[in-house]
């Protein structure tokens, strides 16, 4: 593909492609970033950890030669990330991009980065290390349902759409309100994250829950067989132990619960697929309440290169009807000019 106009760049187009974990969108997504001569902006809460690869499903080396993937391998598993950093991060991706007149291209899962970095971010408050210390501290001597029980009491809306073990969801959400005293729900309601930034296409990809379901189970055998497990140990073996909230996630918190002998192989195995299931469930139940999403429903019949083919056109059409929008405009203030003379 020829390389954005400076006109279509004065427009800020961006095109995401998400999805559920294991929907298909990584392999889709290195054939549309070729059509278009341009990276993969890689939208993922897990994969920007460092030595986190087989368990957050990262590119292969294969897929990373044929296309430059970003936003992975941006921090160790024991430092804290969050999605202010990640909207930094990603923001400098795009206008390094837009400067090489290439179409910023975001692949991935994370309903909260994909959010604000096309929406902008929620004004809250920076993180305060000795808030954080108190409430990690709170955390460790009575337990993480002490502190979801103070965030009912102070934000009940936010912990009514947060799972009770989401510890470092409830501590952000706590933090924001003992800082500013306002519930983060609040803040949330008043920012409504209409930034728009961008000209944003938010293309989705869907299966039947049977397929995908299906998908997930031979995803992790995939997974278990090359390594996982070995992963898993050596993290631990490196100081990362099981209370950083990157080793919670998912993968990493039910092998290494096995490797400690709360569990066995086939139990920690269930686990982890009933627990991958109902994340795929969270994610497009987030993702149906976004606006502005174009589905496609991917046939598991039908070959990849025509999954590829029906984006590239939606893609297409996108970049048209913005060059459109530009080229009308100008028209219309030349008309308005000459009928000024």
């Amino acid at each position: 593909m020829s390389k954005l106009s400076e006109t279509l760049r004065e427009r800020r187009p961006l095109v995401v492609l998400l999805g559920s974990t294991a929907v298909g969108k990584s392999r889709i997504a290195v054939q549309v970033a070729k059509r278009f001569g341009t990276d993969v902006l890689t939208a993922d809460s897990r994969q920007v950890y460092r030595g986190m690869d087989i368990g957050t499903d990262k590119p292969t080396a294969e897929e990373r030669q044929d296309v430059s993937h970003r936003l992975i391998d941006l921090a160790d598993p024991d430092q804290i990330f969050n999605t202010g950093w990640y909207r930094q991060a990603a923001l400098a991706e795009i206008d390094r991009l837009y400067a090489a007149q290439q179409l910023p291209f975001v692949v991935g899962g994370t309903g909260l980065y994909i959010r604000t970095l096309v929406r902008g971010l929620c004004p809250a408050p920076p993180s305060d290390p000795e808030v954080r210390a108190e409430l990690m501290k709170v955390s460790r001597e009575e337990g993480r349902g002490h502190l979801y029980a103070q965030l009912v009491q102070v934000d009940p809306e936010t912990a009514a759409r947060l799972h009770p073990n989401d510890e470092a969801k409830v501590m952000r959400a706590l933090e924001v309100h003992r800082l500013s005293g306002q519930p983060m729900s609040a803040m949330h309601r008043q920012h409504a994250f209409q930034d728009n930034a961008f000209a944003a296409l938010l293309i989705g990809l869907h299966r039947p829950k049977d397929v995908l379901y299906r998908r997930i189970e031979e995803r992790i055998d995939w997974q278990l067989a090359h390594g996982m497990v070995e992963e898993t140990r050596s993290l631990l073996d490196r100081g990362y132990g099981r209370q950083l909230g990157a080793m919670k996630g998912l993968g990493y918190r039910q092998v290494a619960a096995y490797l400690a002998g709360e569990y066995g192989y086939d139990e920690m195995v269930r686990r982890f697929k009933r627990d991958t299931r109902h994340f795929a469930k969270r994610q497009m139940t987030w993702f149906r309440k976004e606006p502005g999403i174009v589905w496609l429903s991917v046939d598991e019949e039908e070959p990849l290169q025509r999954t590829v083919e029906r984006v590239v056109v939606l893609i297409d059409q996108f970049l048209g009807s913005l060059e459109g929008a530009v080229h009308s405009v100008v028209m219309q203030q030349t008309a308005f000019g000459e009928g000024a003379v």
